[in-house]
Order: structure tokens, then sequence, then C-alpha cells
């Protein structure tokens, strides 16, 4: 692996697979310096590796097989022996994961907001009647047509930067994106005008890491631990599981999300069509100590009352004009 151990389990030098793109060297990058300051013995590097889901920017990212993309390459590297672990944005990572790695640690969740960006525009109720609104997310694309059936949603694909760009070049009236990436890579000073849209419910996983490990290297797994908080985990086990169970893919419009108050874990979801027709709305809250059967409860009621019929058509609507790739 072209790691050193010494004798015992000591691990002396420690390989992070990641993303080359900047977001995802920002969030790789942020993980060796923690894993640096709580382990000085151990000196950390990255492998970067240009994803097909970065490579491929000219068609909608669930026609080139979803954001699975974005990690297989990476779990590749890890069970080839070249990386001991992975650093994902959560809301990225398939919920199966391959036999022989484990998801293993959340890193605390930050601000899971989605903010709507324009140059030209203060906020979402300002934008004209017909304004053209990009972003490739079909969840984003059914609550912002949910509320607004009027706007015109145009495909935008590309890193951060390219998006932004876009949005400058007068492509766009306005661009929804993540709101934790802007944040990290000290991107929001630059956009005139950003609106948090509070009533999105977010995806699973959103502004949480998830650290992936080769399941059988315990030294690995005791370092990747140090990253983990509570909360997230249980958090965002709920709407992995969730999703897990309804069978709705990375691409699908499908929102959940899990917070915890007090003693009480409460998960809300949400789906429907791409254009913002035939929504369906959900929660169950439960006691923390007992929860874990939440995410699948919830998929379940979903299930009963019809969910499976409406994600089988949004499908069919989202790709209407285009037959999807078996890659």
């Amino acid at each position: 692996m072209g790691t050193k151990r010494t004798k015992g389990n000591f691990l002396e030098k420690l390989i992070i697979a990641t993303r080359a793109s900047n977001l995802a060297l920002w969030q790789a990058y942020h993980i060796k310096e923690r894993i640096e300051t709580t382990f000085p013995e151990v000196s950390v590097e990255l492998n970067e590796i240009t994803s097909k889901g970065d490579k491929i920017l000219d068609k909608p990212l669930a026609l080139i097989g979803g954001k699975g993309h974005f990690t297989k390459e990476l779990e590749d590297e890890m069970l080839a022996g070249t990386a001991h672990l992975a650093v994902h944005s959560l809301k990225d990572v398939p919920t199966y994961i391959p036999e022989g790695l484990e998801l293993c640690a959340i890193t605390e969740r930050q601000d899971q907001s989605d903010v709507l960006l324009s140059h030209t525009y203060k906020s979402l109720d300002e934008l004209p009647q017909g304004a053209t609104v990009g972003t490739t997310s079909l969840r984003r694309r059914m609550q912002l047509l949910e509320k607004r059936p009027d706007l015109k949603v145009k495909e935008l694909r590309g890193n951060v930067n390219t998006r932004l760009r876009k949005l400058k070049e007068g492509q766009y009236d306005a661009i929804i994106l993540a709101y934790i990436g802007l944040y990290r890579l000290d991107l929001l000073k630059d956009i005139p005008f950003v609106e948090k849209l509070d009533f999105f419910i977010p995806p699973m996983g959103q502004a949480a890491l998830g650290i992936e490990i080769v399941s059988s290297d315990d030294r690995v797994r005791e370092i990747a631990m140090t990253l983990n908080d509570e909360h997230s985990f249980i958090c965002t086990k709920l709407e992995r599981d969730f999703v897990s169970k309804i069978g709705a893919g990375c691409s699908a419009p499908v929102a959940v999300n899990a917070i915890i108050k007090g003693e009480d874990i409460t998960v809300k979801a949400m789906l429907g069509y791409p254009n913002g027709t035939n929504i369906m709305h959900k929660e169950l809250t439960a006691v923390v100590s007992d929860c874990d059967l939440l995410g699948k409860q919830l998929a379940e009621a979903m299930i009963k009352d019809g969910a499976l019929d409406i994600l089988e058509k949004a499908e069919e609507i989202a790709f209407k004009d285009e037959m999807p790739e078996r890659l």
C-alpha cells in the first residue's frame, strides 16, 4: 500500500483518497489536519482522483449513473490497497457500501441550507415570471417548482467555480447551491444576492462528511472514529435508512432530514415529481434512545401511501427526452 508500519499496530503513513475538485480537496485537507493534530506520529498524504462524475459535464448526473460516480473511484483505490480512507460529501455516498469497506464515521454536521444566488434579483420572490434557475438536483427542482411553477429550470453542471461563472455570465437569472460548500471555499462574498431557502428539505447527509475505510484495518478505524459526531451519525443513519428502504437513488426527487431536539428525534421526508406536482410529505418522531428503525418506518409509511408509484413516474418525467446510459 505504500504505507509504513512498524511493530504492533502503529501506522506511520495514512493515505486519504479524495476527489480533485476544490471543495473535495478542502474537505480532505480539513480531515488531514484533524488527524495529524490528534495523531502527531502519523503523516497523512492525499491520493487525488478525478472522478467520472467530474469529467462528464454534458449530461444530467442521473443519466450517467447518479452520484455514485463521485465515490466509486475512491472506493476502488481503497480496495486496490492504494488508500486507507476516503473523505466524501456524505450526500454523494450511495446507501450501498461495497464489501470490504465501511462508512465508519460522520463528522459534525454544519449548516444544511440550500441557497439561491443571483447577480440581479434579491430573492426567490423577486424573480420575474419565467426566470431561468440553474440546478442539477431533481430534489431542488421539485421543491422550487412546487413553490414557483412559472420558473424555467435549466441543467447546471460543473464544479462550484464553473457554476458561479455561468451565473455571472448571465446564463441563468439565479442558481441554487448548497450553502456549506460556498462557505468552506469562501465564495459567498463575490455574489451580490444570497438567500437561504429555509423551506427546502435537504438531501440525506447534507453538510456532513462521511469517512469510509477498509473494514479490516483496525488502526485506521481507531483513527477515523476520533472524527465521528454521535448526533450526526444517528441522524444521517436514519436518513440513509429511509433512502435505502424507499429505493431512491442519489439523484431521485427525494428530500429527507433528521433533527435531534432534546430527547426527541424527528425525521421528515418529501418526494414527488420533478415538475413540482404530486408531492408527498410525511414525518415521524421518536425518542433518540429508541429511534433505530425510524427511517425505515417513515419509508414504509410513505410506500403504503403510494410513494413507489410516484418515484417511478418521477423518473419517467425526468428523463422522457433522454435514455439513461447503463454505464
